[in-house]
């Protein structure tokens, strides 16, 4: 389902990618990892038609710089800083951001609902808790059920009982056949949900393989000595 193949990047003088060659079938996840500054971001964002890069990325065979709207709307995503009118209630959110994408919101509670916001389709978007608002955000994502779902950091604002909540969501969702692409900085994460992880440095892929292989090696715990002088009392 993506297919990103020789793609590089650059921020004037700066090569933010460089020769970054991946790709996700549907029912796989893939999981960026890698310091700040490695390109995780950048790579979604070229995957998002955001950015011009060379080289190639097709989302279900289309070409993302030359058919970008029909690539798009392949893709449900949800960024690290979520951008919502907080007077709007939880339902007419999902009815907006429906109109926007162009999918007929017929029952905003079914939406909701496989999120676990039920319940919660009349409360304004501000008396959302930041792992609600998360939740919502993936609602929003999954309208038209695109086959393919991309998320940078999404856990990275969130309290440790909402960053549990939202990565079992996304374990589950992980299970329905479609290709998963997320940055992340927790190993955790990247244990429950990828398949496989990519591991950037500078804008290069480092290595790629299963998070037991890569990950488990990575983070090998460091053994620091101490040695105090004797103390002699007179």
């Amino acid at each position: 389902m993506i297919s990103i193949q020789g793609v590089s990047m650059a921020f004037g003088r700066f090569q933010a990618v460089d020769d970054v060659s991946l790709s996700v079938a549907a029912g796989q996840s893939l999981a960026l990892w890698g310091p700040n500054g490695a390109g995780k971001s950048t790579i979604i964002r070229c995957v998002l038609g955001l950015y011009r890069y060379s080289g190639s990325i097709r989302i279900g065979g289309l070409d993302v710089q030359r058919h970008g709207k029909e690539a798009r709307r392949l893709i449900g995503y949800v960024p690290q800083e979520i951008g919502f009118y907080d007077d709007l209630r939880v339902h007419e959110a999902v009815r907006f951001f429906g109109g926007l994408k162009c999918v007929a919101v017929r029952d905003p509670d079914s939406v909701l609902d496989g999120v676990g916001l039920c319940g919660h389709a009349g409360k304004r978007i501000r008396e959302l808790s930041g792992g609600m608002k998360q939740r919502l955000a993936l609602a929003v994502a999954l309208l038209g059920d695109p086959p393919v779902l991309v998320l940078d950091e999404v856990t990275a604002s969130l309290d440790a009982m909402g960053r549990d909540e939202l990565v079992g969501l996304l374990a589950q969702l992980s299970q329905d056949g479609r290709a998963m692409l997320f940055a992340s900085h927790r190993q955790d994460e990247v244990h429950t949900l990828a398949d496989r992880v990519a591991i950037l440095e500078r804008g290069r892929l480092q290595r790629e393989g299963s998070p037991a292989e890569l990950l488990d090696a990575s983070m090998t715990a460091s053994h620091l000595k101490f040695h105090a002088a004797e103390v002699r009392h007179a």
